[in-house]
């Protein structure tokens, strides 16, 4: 029996999804990693200071993994649906908090609290906002009981791109965080803001900086008595500021090259009409997430859009340049250094928390998608414990812990530099603009979508299910104008 053109329209149409998917299944990185047995060497900081372990970094010494790594995680869930706080011991889930919409940045106090941005997508406590509004902001969370002790919050009209996405103590009492919607950062003590800094004060503002998705000011980090280093998501640059000061450094400096990349999408605001904005080059930094003080002129970073990690080394002409990679990641928020020169990254989208050694050797993971309840399960943020983000100091090199409670971390010296790069295997760069943006949204809004379905996916699955449309239209017309047999 021949078949017709529209039935192997149709066969070929769902081979080719049955083929994708099936090839995605088999190629997918592998997230079941344990670190028991595994250990990598601890490399020599570039400033030529004792390694970490005390030792003097002629002779590279193993840093073995513990047993069990205890391990902080905001969960973002989706696209802020079904957050989560997990607390993991080794690769088991030892308590969670799933009372907001989506958690961001997590943080261990001192007092062994822990310290939460947040966001709920509606509430009727809204103030001059008409109800129901978003709320958000930080708590302070029990572990174990995932009880919540406290919290500050606020309203904003809407979830999308308003929500606070970090907080961090300020070593004096207050907690600094970023506020999305009115782009800025400000400080709280005992419920009151006593200190903001607005990004109107740097960049061309329009009117209303909370009517538009303007700066994405997604993350702060105490580096210094009064010192933060600010990541200014839609600039592609990290700032340095100072109480009483402002602005000290900006990472990725504006050459001029690269405003028009920074100015689509209706982002960065151009007042003047001029074309000219503060933009960063693209190609080193593309809306990062969490940036990390390394001291002594590096910052490492999860560079988002160009889906990789990258350590950033200032040159003597005062620019920065990447001296250490680790790609094949998809859409990275987080990455810590920790003492014993790995480093703990948090592949969003990857829906995985990994830690890599100096090669960019995968040796530890967890999967979030496994440990909720229901929703997407990506990951925003994640700390190491008991270290958590500590961070280099920005004038002396001298370590000024990101807890801010006053304890330097485990080590006093610098935190391990890295020169190099490695690859865990996955596709590099910053995908295809829209289809990029139509896997975001899927991976952000249907739980059952795996891990690692990628723009190739999304492409040949569509060119499938379009081949099945016009193969059963077209079956359907010949099926229509088929003579009948043995007439009327």
């Amino acid at each position: 029996m021949d078949v017709s053109r529209g039935s192997a329209l149709v066969l070929l149409g769902v081979g080719l999804v049955v083929a994708t998917m099936a090839v995605g299944a088999a190629t997918a990185p592998d997230r079941s990693v344990g670190g028991v047995d595994a250990s990598t060497p601890t490399p020599t900081p570039a400033d030529g200071t004792a390694t970490p372990d005390g030792s003097d970094g002629e002779t590279p010494t193993e840093a073995p993994l513990p047993e069990s790594p205890r391990t902080l995680v905001g969960v973002q869930g989706g696209w802020v649906t079904h957050g989560s706080v997990l607390g993991y011991d080794g690769g088991s889930v030892e308590w969670r908090n799933t009372q907001a919409d989506g958690y961001f940045e997590v943080t261990r106090l001192d007092n062994g609290t822990v310290l939460a941005a947040f966001a709920n997508e509606s509430s009727e406590e809204c103030g001059d906002i008409p109800a129901p509004c978003a709320r958000t902001g930080y708590r302070i969370i029990e572990p174990g009981s995932g009880e919540i002790r406290s919290e500050y919050s606020f309203p904003v009209r809407e979830i999308t791109n308003r929500e606070v996405h970090a907080a961090d103590p300020t070593g004096n009492g207050g907690i600094v965080f970023t506020d999305m919607d009115e782009e800025r950062i400000a400080i709280v003590e005992n419920g009151t803001v006593v200190w903001e800094w607005h990004a109107s004060s740097f960049y061309e503002a329009p009117e209303d900086p909370t009517s538009r998705d303007w700066l994405h000011i997604n993350d702060v980090d105490t580096i210094g008595d009064g010192r933060f280093l600010v990541s200014v998501r839609n600039a592609n640059q990290i700032l340095v500021v100072e109480r009483g000061e402002g602005v000290v450094e900006v990472v990725n400096e504006d050459t001029g090259t690269s405003d028009a990349n920074c100015l689509t999408d209706t982002r960065l605001y151009d007042a003047d009409g001029d074309g000219d904005v503060r933009c960063g080059d693209p190609s080193v930094i593309k809306e990062q997430h969490n940036p990390q003080w390394l001291g002594n002129g590096a910052v490492l970073v999860a560079d988002s859009e160009n889906d990789r990690v990258v350590e950033l080394h200032r040159t003597e002409n005062g620019s920065w340049e990447p001296a250490w990679i680790v790609d094949g990641l998809h859409w990275p928020r987080d990455a810590d250094r920790l003492p014993n020169g790995n480093t703990l990254i948090t592949d969003s989208l990857g829906k995985r928390v990994i830690e890599v050694n100096p090669e960019g050797k995968v040796v530890w993971s967890v999967a979030t998608d496994d440990d909720v309840t229901s929703g997407p399960g990506i990951p925003y943020e994640a700390d190491r414990l008991p270290y958590g983000e500590f961070a280099g100091s920005y004038d002396d090199g001298n370590e000024t812990p990101s807890d801010g409670n006053g304890t330097v971390g485990p080590t006093k010296t610098p935190l391990p530099r890295m020169n190099g790069s490695g690859s865990l295997g996955g596709p590099t760069g910053g995908g295809i603009p829209l289809l990029s943006l139509a896997v975001a949204g899927i991976q952000g809004s249907v739980a059952q979508v795996p891990f690692w379905f990628r723009e190739t996916h999304l492409a040949v699955s569509v060119l499938g299910l379009v081949l099945v449309l016009v193969g059963g239209v077209d079956h359907l017309r010949a099926t229509r104008d088929r003579p009948l047999i043995g007439g009327e």
